[in-house]
């Protein structure tokens, strides 16, 4: 690869030198030999200094025949030093200008890769929150960033029971939140909107624990209508699942055929249950708790009567039952949940208040989110009434109830 860059020898150089005469001939001027060529040094290819050329050597003539008379030497030439062979271009690397930030792109907050049992809910999910969802959304569509967007949008909130406190609190979020991240248009909103909805209903994101207590004693109540039963039968299923014994406790006594439903699910589930056909709702559960107990089981669930938050007298009653449950296990109840229609919109907001004055709410379950325009409900209750929520569900199948997470809620909600 270097014989590219091998020096020649300069158009000037002197002859090479030519034979010695005879001994007989007159010794003729002695020639100088060739000037030594420079030297380059690896150093040379990268930028560095060249090496420095040896010095010349001036040759010895030699001795003259005894018989010739001496001749003086020619005078020997100054060797002539070869110029340095050219150096190869560098080229010089332009300055790079460094290309203005590009805006980060919004994008929402990343969930944690779901499993693979909730893959079909999510989807579940997204098109059960379809009706309440599709309003909201057509917001975005084609919209500019400026206070109609803000407008339409509080419109749509309000439309989806969001209620008009947490509709301010979600504005004024969502607000302070273009100003800082600057999004770019109107679908990059809708996903700071998703954010916000999600930091939201945070508070609300527990999980139902079981074993803590032995057994654990569930309190269910609700409104007639709206899912109590059934939704015990599913969670019966869930915990099922999870590898908890259940004994259900048939004290809704007050509704005709409840004992009956209460049996079919404990049928489809296989678990044992409690009931007196006509007795008394808080003896009922006096005995579930005993048996529960008794028989070493995990969670003993009590479906109660459903009652108004306006019938007082029936209220009494529930409290009632939460008295005896107490005298049966010092430490139960250990979970009052509340079961709430979807489809009632801000109505299930005044329950949750009600049955928490009376009762001590621990825990909420959702449904019928599928057949509802409403489920902006629960961004209300998270701003008022910031009870949990353990459980919705969005269908009539033992496995349509799931566990509630508040991303997986904001993202089916806002597409």
């Amino acid at each position: 690869m270097f014989s590219f860059f091998k020096k020649k020898p300069p158009a000037d150089s002197p002859a090479p030198a030519q034979a010695p005469p005879p001994a007989d001939a007159a010794p003729a001027s002695a020639e100088p030999p060739a000037p030594a060529k420079s030297v380059f040094s690896p150093s040379t290819w990268f930028g560095g200094k060249p090496a420095a050329a040896p010095e010349p050597v001036v040759p010895v003539p030699p001795p003259a025949p005894a018989a010739a008379p001496a001749a003086s030497p020619a005078p020997t030439p100054a060797p002539v030093p070869s110029p340095p062979a050219p150096q190869p271009a560098v080229p010089v690397p332009l300055p790079v200008v460094a290309p203005p930030p590009a805006l980060r792109p919004i994008t929402a907050a990343p969930a944690p890769a779901p499993v693979p049992e909730r893959t079909g809910w999510l989807d579940k999910l997204k098109t059960g929150l379809r009706k309440t969802g599709t309003g909201i959304q057509a917001v975005f569509v084609n919209a500019q960033i400026d206070e109609a967007l803000y407008e339409e949008l509080e419109t749509a909130l309000l439309m989806a029971d969001t209620g008009v406190k947490a509709t301010d609190y979600l504005l004024e979020d969502l607000r302070r939140r273009v100003k800082s991240q600057m999004p770019r248009n109107a679908q990059e909103v809708r996903v700071l909107l998703a954010d916000a909805v999600t930091d939201l209903l945070k508070p609300l994101e527990k999980q139902l624990v079981i074993g803590e207590f032995t057994p654990t004693v569930v309190m269910v109540a609700g409104v007639n209508g709206a899912g109590k039963t059934t939704s015990i039968g599913k969670l019966t299923k869930h915990l099922a699942n999870e590898g908890a014994s259940v004994l259900l406790a048939a004290a809704d006594t007050f509704r005709a055929a409840a004992r009956e439903q209460l049996l079919v699910w404990a049928d489809r589930n296989t678990v044992e249950i409690v009931s007196n056909e006509g007795g008394d709702p808080s003896a009922v559960s006096f005995d579930a708790v005993n048996a529960g107990r008794a028989r070493g089981k995990d969670v003993v669930l009590v479906d109660t009567a459903g009652r108004l938050p306006t019938q007082l007298h029936l209220m009494d009653e529930l409290k009632k039952i939460k008295r005896v449950v107490t005298k049966a296990d010092a430490t139960a109840p250990h979970e009052v949940l509340l079961v709430i229609d979807g489809n009632t919109g801000q109505n299930a907001l005044a329950q949750v208040r009600a049955f928490d004055e009376i009762l001590g709410l621990t825990g909420l379950i959702v449904t019928k989110l599928d057949g509802t325009a409403k489920g902006g409900v629960l961004c209300a209750i998270a701003r008022e009434r910031p009870v949990p929520v353990y459980f919705i569900g969005v269908g009539e199948k033992l496995e349509d109830l799931e566990t509630f997470n508040a991303r997986e809620f904001a993202n089916a909600l806002l597409g």
